[in-house]
């Protein structure tokens, strides 16, 4: 659990004039925790000794963290810094140079999930984009009723998009360009707020943002770094679909996108990516479940926990165990390198792991075998 003292000097840390977001995870990576940084008293870092005499000299931001952290308590608003246990470990990942200092999240459950999907598209959604999403969500929804639906709350495909997940009782979350004193457009708030109890809203801003276009673009990361998987439904050949597609392919992450017609302009950036071997073509929730190696479930069957001492592993898991043994602990992105998994195989493997009590995760994303 971390500390209020921790989230306190997080969310300073990230607030402190001349301290740009990189070198502030570079000294959260050096101290460990935000509330050492500010313990050290004499910093070998000339950076970090500038700003914090500068930031005792000039006015401080810690009105306006208090401030902030009176608002989240009072909207039931969860604050996770990057140093938390509690921060997406998908988003953590080492392939993903810039996750944000810290979280906020109003919703239920954990953001960590055994199954996460992204989906963006365009926000002039046609009535074939509307088909693809509707059915879709209906066929996962029965396939994989634990998945966790990823998109921005933006016209078009994302508001599609969460809307049929709440039709089909999947959770599902938005990711926002502002901070959570507002909803943006608002005339999604009713869905907004149906989401608070089946998924919730995220967002790394603090109250009082606007959203402006820069903070639309940089969000992006955070949908395509918290989830195994990008899905494109419906983009033209430029626009933030194409980016989120571009940024989860550089963390690692699959990409995925429904084909379309040649002569419609909201099937072109599909099809370019489809055509430049960007993302895998899909045409429904049953090749994406195998592509992603995600095993169908039933909502009426609900898995059982195997209880044997020495539980007989797949060739996936015992290659996850063999990959494990005779080191201390190998981070996800390494295990992928050894394994030749992808991030979303790994992601569903190490949860069955953790769930037979063989492997235990460890601060920093690592994992190691457990103790027996």
């Amino acid at each position: 659990m971390t500390t209020e003292n921790e989230i306190r000097a997080s969310l300073l840390l990230s607030r402190m004039p001349g301290l740009t977001q990189p070198q502030a995870r570079a000294l959260l990576q050096y101290y460990g925790t935000a509330e050492a940084a500010f313990a050290d008293e004499a910093p070998a870092s000339e950076l970090w000794a500038r700003v914090r005499r500068e930031a005792t000299e000039l006015n401080s931001p810690i009105d306006r963290i208090d401030a902030e952290l009176a608002f989240c308590a009072a909207h039931h608003i969860r604050v996770i810094p990057l140093s938390s246990d509690e921060y997406p470990r998908l988003l953590r990942a080492e392939t993903v140079s810039d996750p944000p200092l810290n979280l906020f999240y109003r919703g239920t459950g954990t953001l960590d999930r055994r199954h996460i999907l992204s989906i963006v598209g365009t926000r002039h959604i046609t009535d074939y984009g509307k088909e693809i999403i509707e059915n879709l969500l209906a066929d996962l929804a029965r396939l994989l009723p634990d998945v966790l639906i990823v998109s921005g709350l933006a016209y078009g495909v994302d508001i599609h998009a969460h809307r049929a997940a709440l039709a089909g009782n999947l959770d599902t979350i938005a990711v926002l360009a502002h901070g959570l004193d507002r909803i943006y457009p608002t005339l999604h708030r009713d869905t907004a707020e149906q989401m608070t109890q089946h998924g919730g809203l995220l967002t790394e801003y603090f109250t009082h943002t606007v959203p402006d276009k820069g903070n639309f673009v940089r969000r992006n990361r955070i949908v395509a770094g918290l989830s195994a998987a990008t899905l494109v439904i419906e983009s033209a050949d430029k626009g933030g679909a194409l980016i989120t597609a571009n940024l989860a392919a550089s963390y690692g992450r699959e990409v995925m996108a429904y084909p379309g017609r040649i002569t419609d302009r909201y099937s072109a950036g599909c099809n370019q990516l489809i055509r430049d071997n960007k993302a895998t073509l899909v045409t429904s929730a049953a090749d994406i479940l195998s592509l992603l190696r995600w095993k169908a479930q039933s909502a009426e069957a609900p898995r059982y926990k195997q209880m044997e001492l020495f539980p007989l592993l797949t060739p996936e898991q015992q290659t996850i165990v063999d990959a494990l043994t005779d080191v201390d602990s190998l981070s996800v992105d390494n295990l992928s390198l050894q394994t030749h998994f992808s991030v979303s195989q790994l992601t569903d493997l190490l949860f069955d792991l953790e769930d037979l009590n063989l492997v235990k995760l460890l601060p920093g994303n690592r994992y190691r075998l457990a103790k027996r």
